[in-house]
């Protein structure tokens, strides 16, 4: 997908987003997100394995993704990966963390035995449709 620069640059310079799976009834589950952003542009959300955001996208990889700015905000549709073996895991995870807490990314391999604690998993959205709204 082809990035416009004015989304790509909102996209970068927020850290929130409300994230949207589908139940196995169809019905909307959102849940509100720190995400990162990674070198090929896609955006990467860590999770808990136990809850209703990786269950769904694991069943049903299509998501919609809303970073809010007041009314200005940014729609992105796209696909999941879930990601839940290491180095992969433990590579984004980093990733993330070093993101959302503007600190440099801890050593994935020092993370390893709290990701493993927390059951933390990664899901990988590559984007296939954005909405820019101003």
């Amino acid at each position: 997908m082809n990035w416009e620069p004015q989304p790509l640059d909102f996209l970068r310079s927020h850290k929130w987003a409300v994230l949207a799976t589908g139940r196995s009834d169809g019905s909307p589950q959102q849940s509100m997100i720190g995400y990162a952003v990674d070198d090929d542009l896609r955006l990467l959300v860590s999770a808990k394995a136990f809850t209703a955001k990786w269950k769904n996208a694991v069943r049903q990889p299509k998501v919609s993704l809303t970073v809010p700015d007041g009314r200005i905000h940014l729609v992105v549709y796209g696909e999941v990966e879930a990601i839940d073996a290491d180095p992969l895991r433990a590579e984004l995870t980093a990733l993330i963390f070093g993101e959302l807490s503007g600190n440099p990314p801890p050593d994935p391999t020092a993370i390893v035995p709290m990701l493993d604690e927390q059951q933390r998993v990664v899901l990988r959205i590559t984007p296939t449709k954005t909405l820019y709204m101003e």
